[in-house]
């Protein structure tokens, strides 16, 4: 410091006496050392508060000020006073309030997207020393695209709770796109999908087979074709199908497949469409036309005799299960553990 005051021409020999020089001196060293703590705080202070973060959060999710201050367990006066600040401190509005309407401005949405961000790796933080302090506790939280959330997660949920009753399980289940998008936004820890990845969220993720799941083509009892157990790919056009909206991954998987095995698919007479796996199988037992559903989902239909499989020459429509995670995000014990079991019952599955 005393170099740069020299440097600047400053010394005792610009002024008329000594005491004078020291006076001027020790005023120029408080002023840089003014300056220089005020240059350092600028970039240490941070212009919102995690807690404002979460309110703008929980304001967006809710779209009601009330709302949203009590699912902080605050007060509403003092949720908008924070708001206030942080839209101050970042001198841009973020919040909408015309009409009694609450919705997020184009830069609350965007200031929106970082705080997410900022708040999960907070999260993550805390659940890493967590870890480390209490070994196999904690959450875990676990997703699953639609058929598999359905039918076959619940039973790796039920088995992996039986092994750690100790870990709370959280379950989002959702199409492919959108499991895989959470899980690149560290929303989910892993999950299990059937869907086709794009290759825009493939480079993001790590992305590992599991098993495969079969899906099979079944009639009502009193089908015609329920005698004949195995039918050629001829037969199909026969057949009055009930299929998943046609913009379902599955139902694209399925008409890829047979039309790869030569199937004209556009001639396929399909009678109904439905939203649901539960809704087709239910047509189907009732005789209203034929289906392909995963294997996955007949367990209780098989056992109650409510319908038929049928097997189709030379055809077998197989997709292959995905576990999928971030490869960016910690990975906890809980996590850890997870994984092992999956692993497990996939080695099984293969005995």
């Amino acid at each position: 410091m005393a170099e740069l005051v020299d440097a600047l021409g400053l010394g005792s020999s610009n002024f008329g006496c000594e005491s004078s020089s020291l006076s001027i001196r020790n005023l120029i060293f408080e002023i840089l050392f003014y300056l220089f703590s005020s240059y350092s705080t600028i970039f240490i202070m941070l212009p919102f508060t995690l807690q404002q973060l979460r309110i703008l959060r929980a304001i967006a999710t809710e779209k009601n000020f009330t709302r949203a201050a009590s699912s902080l367990y605050i007060s509403q006066p003092s949720l908008s006073k924070q708001i206030k600040i942080l839209e101050e401190n970042l001198d841009t509005i973020l919040i909408n309030r015309e009409r009694s309407q609450i919705s997020l401005t184009e830069s609350g949405k965007i200031f929106l997207q970082y705080a997410e961000r900022i708040l999960i790796l907070c999260e993550e933080s805390c659940r890493a020393l967590m870890d480390l302090k209490n070994g196999e506790r904690g959450n875990l939280t676990v997703g699953a695209s639609q058929t598999i959330g359905t039918y076959l997660m619940p039973r790796i949920l039920a088995l992996f709770a039986q092994n750690y009753p100790q870990i709370d399980l959280k379950v989002q289940v959702d199409s492919t796109r959108i499991i895989a998008t959470s899980m690149i936004r560290r929303e989910i820890d892993i999950a299990i999908v059937g869907g086709e990845i794009s290759s825009d969220l493939q480079k993001k993720l790590t992305i590992q087979p599991f098993v495969s799941d079969e899906l099979r083509l079944i009639i009502s009892n009193s089908h015609p074709f329920a005698k004949k157990k195995v039918i050629t790919k001829e037969d199909l056009y026969c057949l009055d199908f009930i299929t998943l909206d046609s913009t379902s991954t599955i139902k694209k998987f399925i008409d890829k497949i047979l039309m790869q095995n030569e199937i004209r698919t556009h001639e396929l007479k399909t009678i109904l469409q439905l939203n649901s796996i539960e809704g087709i199988k239910t047509a189907v037992s009732l005789g209203l036309g034929a289906a392909f559903v995963s294997s996955s989902s007949l367990e209780k239909e098989i056992k109650l005799n409510q319908i038929q499989i049928l097997e189709i020459e030379n055809l077998n429509i197989n997709r292959q299960l995905s576990i999928i995670s971030n490869p960016e995000c910690y990975k906890s014990k809980n996590f850890e553990l997870f994984y092992k079991e999956l692993i497990r019952l996939q080695t099984k599955s293969k005995k």
